[in-house]
């Protein structure tokens, strides 16, 4: 009886069956396949950031770029890190300049300028694209932009769709007028993004449309935006034109200021196409009416701040949105001298919290770190320098005569709702080597 292993050359006469060899580890258990299963590699690069994986798409395999490019996992990569993980995908801000006719675009990362220490600076990374662009919005990981290169200056408004994360933008769509009030974002029923917008006709009239980004984009003439910017007499005016899209709600929102003791906000529902509005929380008799409330998201809620008896500035949350009674006291932040201005007409802006920790505009310009649980007030150290707008003042200094948009890294793209891509009409710029 043989009491080892059988020898590899046994012959086939023997009388001992044979029987496939069965490799074992040193612990005695079977080693996994060679191969994983599809399902379990997509299992795995779902858990990996968005800009990890625009590198393993163009860096792997070919299965491993079709996987990462397909529709279905970008949808199902963008709903993992909103429900389930937020790590996947890092918090951008994307500028532009108002003053000048500049045409790139800064991004730098929000995370960074919230946890490196004053010593290491976050650096700007900048995009230049074939003209002067401005950002009408964000979702999803996409940058709605606004240009007019076009023959007929007065009829050229395009806009097109860009993702910087994965390069690709879509050929621009014609406007047929001129922009005015607008906003952009996704019908999650409908599976659609659309572009709002009041057009101003050649001929003096207004137009309220909305486009639908598709194989065949589509546009619709909808209800009439229940505020005139030509009313002569208005009850109140907007304090932004870009309405802010808040994802989970599929609305777009604009503040509405009155100058008196009411303030408002004006919302579009993206799926029904419709319009409400509904109040903010009321203001002191003593407050200053003259200064504008700021319109933000934090925490996944609507988000306002007021300027509050001229002494601090108070930030308040919606956590049901729509609902007025839900408004709930988030921060009271106090005037500090380094962020006010004198006089001052506008409020401080909230922009996103990590942990306890908000980033905000304040009115004098700068971008500041305030700690809700001691009230200390931190500067960020931005490096603007390589943005490609040198007639701007340093970001450290202040953010004059820009135009901000947050958005979250995502690797859904153009073309997977069926738009004709490319990825050459918005290059990254790279540093030019220093010579010594």
């Amino acid at each position: 009886m043989r009491t080892g292993p059988i020898p590899d050359d046994v012959d086939d006469d023997d009388d001992v069956p044979r029987k496939e060899k069965v490799v074992t580890t040193t612990g005695g258990l079977p080693e996994p396949p060679p191969i994983l299963l599809d399902e379990l590699i997509a299992e795995v690069l779902l858990r990996i950031p968005a800009r990890s994986l625009v590198r393993l798409r163009n860096s792997v395999c070919s299965s491993w770029r079709t996987l990462i490019s397909s529709s279905q996992f970008a949808k199902d990569h963008l709903r993992r890190s909103m429900a389930v993980d937020p790590a996947l995908t890092h918090p951008l801000m994307a500028y532009y300049s108002q003053a000048y006719i500049y045409p790139t675009i800064g991004v730098f990362s929000v995370r960074s300028v919230m946890e490196n220490p004053p010593h290491e600076p976050t650096k700007v990374v900048p995009y230049e694209g074939r003209c002067y662009r401005l950002i009408i919005g964000s979702c999803n990981g996409l940058l709605c932009l606004h240009d007019e290169e076009h023959e007929d200056r007065l009829m050229g408004h395009r806009a097109m769709l860009w993702n910087p994360c994965t390069g690709f933008t879509s050929q621009p769509l014609e406007i047929g007028g001129l922009f005015s009030i607008c906003g952009f974002g996704y019908d999650h029923v409908n599976d659609k993004y659309k572009l709002f917008a009041v057009v101003d006709k050649k001929s003096g009239e207004s137009v309220t449309k909305m486009f639908t980004f598709g194989p065949k984009t589509t546009w619709r003439t909808i209800q009439d935006f229940p505020h005139d910017l030509r009313d002569p007499n208005p009850r109140g005016h907007m304090v932004h034109l870009e309405g802010l899209f808040l994802s989970g709600t599929g609305t777009l929102n604009w503040l509405l200021h009155g100058y008196l003791s009411f303030v408002w906000v004006l919302s579009l529902d993206l799926v029904r196409e419709t319009y409400c509005q509904f109040s903010l929380p009321s203001k002191d008799s003593d407050d200053d009416h003259e200064v504008e409330p700021k319109l933000g998201i934090l925490r996944d809620c609507l988000a306002v701040c007021y300027a509050t008896k001229k002494t601090h500035w108070t930030i308040w949350l919606m956590k049901d949105y729509g609902v007025p009674q839900s408004w709930t006291k988030l921060a009271i932040i106090p005037h500090h001298p380094l962020l006010v201005r004198h006089p001052s007409y506008i409020a401080l802006w909230p922009i996103y919290m990590l942990g306890n920790v908000l980033l905000a505009l304040a009115p004098n310009g700068k971008f500041c770190l305030c700690n809700l649980n001691d009230g200390s007030i931190d500067f960020p150290n931005i490096d603007s320098s390589s943005d490609g707008m040198p007639r701007h003042r340093p970001l450290t200094q202040n953010s004059y005569l820009r135009g901000f948009h947050l958005y979250h890294e995502s690797i859904v793209s153009p073309y997977h709702f069926g738009l004709p891509s490319c990825s050459s009409e918005m290059r990254l710029i790279k540093p030019k080597p220093i010579i010594t």
